[in-house]
């Protein structure tokens, strides 16, 4: 699984090893080794592909966004159950749990791509 060789792998803004990795890049690396597809690289270019999905119906594979600022957005894959994983930048690669209230008040959108 990509959580058991990316977890504890600092965030770092721009990055893309397992020196440090940002959020956008985690998710491209993510579907590139478990789906063999490559994503786009950016967090805003993440969201404008695929279709917007309804939380209920989210499914595993599915990429969740957060506004976590003014201009700032994050993004995570999602695993089922409320989790998701992601490179936060606070702990690193991680799971984390859309119900928890940092997240729930911070989230944006589900968007649902094409894997095969």
């Amino acid at each position: 699984m990509v959580y058991e060789s990316w977890k504890g792998t600092p965030y770092r803004l721009g990055g893309n090893s397992k020196r440090g990795i940002d959020c956008s890049a985690f998710v491209q690396v993510g579907y590139s080794d478990v789906f063999n597809r490559l994503l786009p690289r950016t967090t805003g270019e993440l969201a404008r592909i695929g279709r917007w999905i309804p939380q209920a119906e989210a499914k595993e594979g599915d990429l969740v966004f957060f506004k976590t600022g003014r201009s700032l957005r994050h993004v995570g894959i999602y695993l089922g159950k409320s989790e998701f994983l992601h490179a936060s930048t606070s702990r690193g690669v991680m799971i984390s749990r859309l119900d928890n209230p940092y997240w729930r008040r911070a989230f944006w959108q589900m968007r649902r791509v094409q894997i095969y």
